[in-house]
């Protein structure tokens, strides 16, 4: 039995891929990358912010966040993928976290975030087109569960050595590697690396430990 298994109540609504066979990691060029234990990188977030109604043409103004504002003294759960608007992504990762919000929340998570290498605009517009609930105060920073944080520079991507560029597979550019992980307190407390580390270009695109089922089992495992 997965040492991840968890009840099937708790995993109603949380949308499965199937495990995939072609991810050959013995022949991957693998990069190191952040472990259990290690200090996530210190960077600055463009994001926007809420500032007039939403009657208003662009009702938003630029606010940058540290990760010391998002993480030190929280237990958060990230999850980051190669990009917005991508299938697997769109379909399954993001609403597994989006449904799962309130159950890991129960758990002792503060909040949840999930990163990728766009703009804010773009994760704003990707946010709005999965349906999730837009917070609408003056000075809101995003949307109501799921938090989607813009890392347009990469700067938190390549501190967390998990970078990696899809130039004849994709042509993404430089990107994500698809992860998830609990931050506590600025230090990484678990870590989950789709292939048990990045590969550059890589054709295959692992789904195996990072959605949002293995999260909640890990969640449920180590709860006080």
């Amino acid at each position: 039995v997965s040492r991840w298994a968890l009840p099937r109540e708790n995993l109603r609504n949380i949308p499965l891929r199937p495990l995939r066979s072609d991810f050959d990691l013995a022949s991957a060029s693998l990069t190191m990358s952040a472990t259990d234990g290690s200090t996530v990188p210190s960077v600055t977030f463009k994001t926007r912010t809420r500032i007039g109604p939403p009657e208003d043409e662009n009702p938003f103004d630029w606010k940058d966040v540290t990760s010391e504002d998002l993480f030190k003294g929280k237990r958060v759960v990230l999850f980051s993928l190669p990009g917005a608007f991508t299938p697997t992504c769109s379909s399954f990762q993001l609403p597994g976290y989006e449904a799962a919000y309130e159950q890991m929340k129960a758990l002792g998570i503060d909040d949840v975030y999930c990163l990728s290498v766009n703009d804010a605009f773009v994760m704003r517009q990707w946010g709005l087109k999965q349906g999730m609930a837009e917070d609408m105060t003056f000075g809101a920073n995003g949307f109501t569960k799921v938090k989607l944080l813009p890392d347009g520079a990469c700067l938190f991507t390549r501190g967390m050595g998990m970078s990696t560029t899809w130039e004849k597979e994709r042509g993404f550019g430089e990107r994500s590697w698809r992860y998830a992980c609990v931050i506590d307190d600025m230090k990484v407390e678990k870590m989950f690396i789709e292939g048990g580390g990045i590969v550059q270009d890589s054709g295959p695109d692992p789904y195996e430990v990072s959605d949002a089922a293995p999260m909640l089992a890990y969640l449920e495992s180590v709860k006080k």
